[in-house]
């Protein structure tokens, strides 16, 4: 199984850090269902701007965590 650390882009222009193991569906939720996270719920639409890929679960959420410990340029430059 594949997982996935990805950052997004709300319409506030606020950024937003996750994990998932089918990215294509929680880019739905957060955009569409009450599923998605509180943060983006009041803040659709939001856009994928980056994702990476990982093979266990544990390197995802570790790489999560350390992306959502950095400043917002330090996220966008990771974006660009």
């Amino acid at each position: 199984m594949r997982y996935f650390v990805y950052i997004l882009q709300c319409a506030d222009g606020t950024l937003y850090t996750g994990s998932t193991n089918d990215l294509k569906k929680r880019v739905r939720e957060h955009n569409s269902s009450k599923r998605g996270a509180r943060y983006t719920k009041t803040r659709r639409p939001v856009i994928l701007k980056y994702s990476e890929t990982f093979q266990t679960l544990s390197r995802a959420r570790s790489r999560e965590h350390e992306i959502k410990s950095w400043t917002r340029e330090k996220k966008l430059n990771l974006i660009d």
